[in-house]
């Protein structure tokens, strides 16, 4: 569309005007009056530029979200095909609504202060895109304006896959710790109020971060033991180890077992299917474990000793969730043989914990590698698919709430609050 037709004129093209022959008085005078009519039609046009408003510049602001309850989540999207370009999105599951999204770098993590004041994504960056001097960072989002307010420079950090225990929060808030293994294993104490690393924690032989009470936090060992540190008012860290209680080349436990950080309470799922009941602390105890296919009425599965043995397992990247106020766990499970621990859920099964049974099976309509579960009395189930897609499941029956479709590219894990 042309800009005088944009500005509400109408401009009629005039008619060809033909250059005058040498010595013809005739058609000089039809070109003169032909331009004379030309410059005549521009005055109108003139008039109606000059009246046109100034444009204004346009200036950016920033949208602050309303406070969020219980059912706006954190989406962790590792953008696998790209995944220099990872994503943390700020969902409401009540709306379908994407609210807002932080970038989240190479191979981010993310956790949330448990009082919601704040949360963190530890993240790596390259000052050349893919070369240059390496940048490992601890950033703080306000939730309402997703701007930045602390971006802190970290000595190194774990650059692995994306997983919820590399990145923890203390019940209370105060510390943050971040999981490294540069040059051994070893978990970053970063003060959140003074915004400063206070201490390095070595933990060798062992990894992942399982936060239990305001200044303490547990690791898994290579020898199927646990190493409990305790951090004093100074923050200088006192280590334990519990005995070893699961065989690793045998029946390995998962790193996304379910965690309840304000009670220091952990359920390590193992590779076959058992359940170990940990209550974490300076002196860690693990109760005797019991086998999720026993709950349901079934066989137990085979550990490594027969790896070709078919049975329900369970399997995928978060594969489970713990609802803290009845105690029920939610996990993918799959029938396959024992090295299938990556492969997605095609049922979900819902267990209590204190009694070791089965509360229901719910056949999804898609195969999913990641559960969440909001903590709250109208609970929701998130789930996802190869599509991106997030199906939300109502906490109570496992009745299907709504879908929102193509959220992210490799959807992995949730952050909901109270977890």
């Amino acid at each position: 569309m042309s800009a005088d037709r944009r500005r509400g004129t109408n401009r009629v093209p005039a008619a060809p005007v033909t250059s005058p022959r040498p010595g013809g008085p005739c058609r000089r005078i039809a070109a003169a009056l032909a331009v004379s009519g030309l410059l005549g039609a521009a005055a109108p046009h003139d008039a109606a530029r000059a009246a046109d408003p100034i444009l204004q510049t346009e200036e950016s602001d920033i949208v602050k979200l309303s406070p969020g309850g219980p059912h706006r989540v954190l989406i962790e999207d590792a953008v696998y095909r790209h995944n220099k370009d990872g994503r943390v999105y700020v969902v409401d599951l009540d709306t379908g609504r994407l609210l807002g999204m932080v970038q989240a770098a190479y191979n981010a993590n993310v956790a949330a202060d448990p009082a919601g004041r704040s949360f963190y994504v530890a993240e790596t960056t390259w000052e050349r895109g893919n070369r240059g001097k390496r940048h490992d960072m601890l950033v703080a989002y306000d939730p309402l304006t997703l701007l930045p307010t602390m971006d802190l420079d970290l000595s190194s950090r774990a650059l692995i896959t994306p997983k919820k225990p590399d990145l923890a929060v203390s019940a209370d808030g105060h510390y943050i710790y971040v999981y490294d293994t540069s040059p051994t294993n070893s978990v970053h104490v970063v003060d959140a109020a003074k915004k400063t690393e206070i201490q390095t924690v070595d933990v060798p032989g062992c990894g992942l971060i399982f936060p239990w009470g305001p200044a303490g936090f547990t690791s898994v060992c290579g020898d199927g033991s646990l190493a409990n540190v305790q951090l004093d008012a100074a923050g200088k860290p006192a280590l334990t180890h519990t005995a070893s209680f699961f065989v690793p080349d045998r029946d390995p436990v998962y790193e996304h077992s379910p965690q309840v950080a304000a009670s220091g309470h952990v359920w390590f799922i193992s590779y076959s299917g058992l359940v170990y009941d940990a209550r974490l602390g300076a002196q860690t105890s693990v109760a005797a474990p019991w086998s999720i296919q026993a709950a349901a009425g079934l066989k137990p599965a085979s550990d490594a000793r027969a790896p070709f043995d078919i049975a329900w397992r369970p399997g995928g990247w978060q594969l489970a969730a713990v609802r803290a106020r009845d105690s029920h766990l939610f996990i993918l499970m799959h029938k396959g043989t024992f090295w299938t621990h990556k492969d997605p859920g095609t049922e979900l099964w819902e267990l209590d914990l204190p009694s070791h049974k089965l509360v229901r099976r719910i056949r999804l309509a898609k195969p999913s590698t990641m559960v969440g579960v909001t903590q709250d009395s109208d609970s929701r189930i998130m789930l996802t698919d190869e599509a991106g897609d997030l199906n939300v499941l109502n906490g109570a029956d496992g009745k299907p709430v709504r879908t929102i479709k193509a959220l992210g590219d490799a959807i992995i894990f949730t952050v909901a609050p109270g977890e």
